[in-house]
This record gives C-alpha cells, structure tokens and sequence, in this order.
C-alpha cells in the first residue's frame, strides 16, 4: 500500500475497458471524468476535488474524441495512454475506466448518465471541469449533469478551469513545447513533459559512434520542437529498472537522409540492453536544433558537447 494526502490506495491501479460488468469491489467510486490528456495542473485539481473516503477513480476515453471526429488533423496527443495510465497510477487513481469513445459518441446524454456513468460503473460522486460536453452531439453540459446526478444517485462537483485569464490547457502546453520551452510546458503540466514506449530496435549508429540510445516512436504524439534536449530518463521495467540522466534527440536525422520522427536517447552511466523494455523520456532542457554535419568527426565532437551540457543543466536541477 501507499499514502497518498493521508489516503490509503493500493499500490496498482486497476483498468476496466467497458463499463459493463464492473465487480462489486469496483463499483461506489468518486470519479474525475474527462480526456486528460497530458494529466495537467487542471486535471490535478479535479482529481483533487474527486477525493473522497471512497476509491478514486477517473472515467476517460480511448481514442481521443478529437481523433474520431477529426481523423486527418495533424497528431495532438500529448501522452499515449500508456503513458496517461502511468501518470495516474502516480497521482494515487484506484480505478482507471477507459472507456471506447466511438462506442460512447453515440449515446445520447441521458444514457450515458443513466447506463454509464449511474448503472454502469456504480459512481458515487463524479468531478469535472466547468466546459466538459457529452453525450451525442455534445447535448449535455455541466447543468444536464448536476441535474442527473441528482435523479440517479450520484453527487456532481463542477471545477473551475484554473489559471483565471490564461487557464491551464492542452493548448498552451502545446505551443510552449512547439517553441522549445519544454520547462514552461512543465510548469503548467505540474511535472516534465514526457514520452513513454518500448524502446525499439534502430540502426544502432549510436552505439558504432560510442553513444548508444534508446530509441521511441513518437507516432500519433505532438511533436515538441526539434532538435536536442537534456533530459531525465525512468527506466520502467526489467533489471535495470531506475532513474537516469541523459541528452536526447528528437528528430529525423538528416545527416542520415530520413524522415520519420523519433526521439534517441543516450542515458549516462547506463550499461546494458534496453530494448523492448518500457522507459519515460522526460524533456527538461532545449539545447539545440538538428544540425547537418560535415562528417563523423564533427558530429561525434558534437554529442560530446550535448552530453556535457545536458549533464551540467541536470546535475544542477
């Protein structure tokens, strides 16, 4: 077990897929509903507000409805949902209800109230922010919310968006990691941007050139700027299971002529074989923008430079 604001929670967070056949264990929670995507400073102070003296749980969906109604838009997600489960976990949530939004787009909002939300997951106490729309259409608001809860047997808290004039957002999340801010993005967040995944199997460059990285996909991920940054490194699973410092880039190699993002990470005093283990590439410090090199050389002397600078920014945090 762990403690978390004085609250007993189990040490594993429990995920259920479908709001049919909840167990009775699992039923009864105060939930925090919505996307939360990037798990930031505003969806905190709902899960906040959701704590109770009942298991606290979070009601989110999967895909993100902006995926399902605009398909062809630019990637957005700030987090995988990986990566979005693994927050919560953090924060304390018992109970993660990911829902399949295609499915739930087409209740209307009275059945998602009644089926879902009442019927369904057995919610006591539900918590969301002041603009969440539901149900087809978006027909229901945060009235048509306090009205059903009380007809079918939950309590309804209402947060105000936080950060007055300039709220706490997605948006403004985005845009600082569009412009290499990566630590105003954090304030915002309330922790360091991350990206999260297996790491896969790549050229192995690195390695020939005496720096070995890790490599992620950031497919269907806004892209921060590119380019390198410093940064914190968990490890998340296998023998070298831990925290690290390191120096990424985050980019599409153009001194090698492809074209596909991804983020390469070589971890200091690291030794060992991470591929296929889950790692967390938390982005810290911008450095510097991608670069073409005259040779080898000059780009080996180059990440020699990187590593130092992103070791002085790190050890000084």
């Amino acid at each position: 077990m762990h403690r978390l604001n004085g609250r007993a929670s189990p040490a594993v967070m429990r995920i259920f897929r479908t709001h049919h056949d909840i167990p009775a264990d699992a039923r009864g929670a105060s939930a925090a509903v919505g996307n939360f995507d990037g798990v930031h400073r505003g969806h905190q102070h709902v899960l906040d507000l959701a704590r109770r003296d009942a298991p606290l749980g979070v009601v989110t969906f999967e895909p993100h409805p902006r995926q399902v109604f605009a398909p062809g838009g630019a990637p957005f997600r700030l987090m995988s949902s990986e990566a979005r489960s693994n927050r919560l976990a953090k924060l304390g949530v018992d109970l993660l209800f990911e829902l399949p939004f295609p499915a739930i787009a087409q209740l209307t909002a009275e059945v998602f109230m009644a089926d879902v939300l009442a019927n369904g997951l057995g919610l006591s106490h539900v918590v969301t922010g002041a603009d969440f729309r539901f149900g087809k259409g978006r027909a229901g608001d945060v009235v048509a919310l306090r009205d059903g809860g009380e007809r079918l047997g939950f309590d309804v808290t209402i947060a105000d968006l936080l950060g007055g004039d300039a709220p706490v957002s997605s948006t403004a999340i985005r845009s600082a990691l569009t412009e290499g801010r990566p630590r105003d993005a954090a304030e915002l967040l309330g922790h360091w941007h991350r990206i999260e995944g297996p790491v896969l199997h790549g050229a192995k460059r690195g390695r020939d050139l005496g720096y070995p990285t890790a490599n992620l996909s950031v497919d269907g991920l806004h892209l921060p700027k590119l380019g390198v940054y410093a940064v914190l490194v968990d490890v998340l699973e296998g023998p070298k299971a831990g925290a690290y410092h390191g120096v990424s880039s985050l980019g599409v190699r153009p001194m090698f002529g492809e074209n596909t993002p991804n983020i390469e990470t070589f971890l200091f005093d690291f030794d060992g074989d991470l591929y296929d283990r889950h790692i967390s590439v938390g982005l810290v410090d911008y450095l510097r923008p991608e670069l073409n090199f005259d040779g080898l050389p000059a780009l080996i002397a180059q990440m020699k430079a990187d590593a130092d600078r992103a070791k002085a920014m790190l050890n000084a945090l």
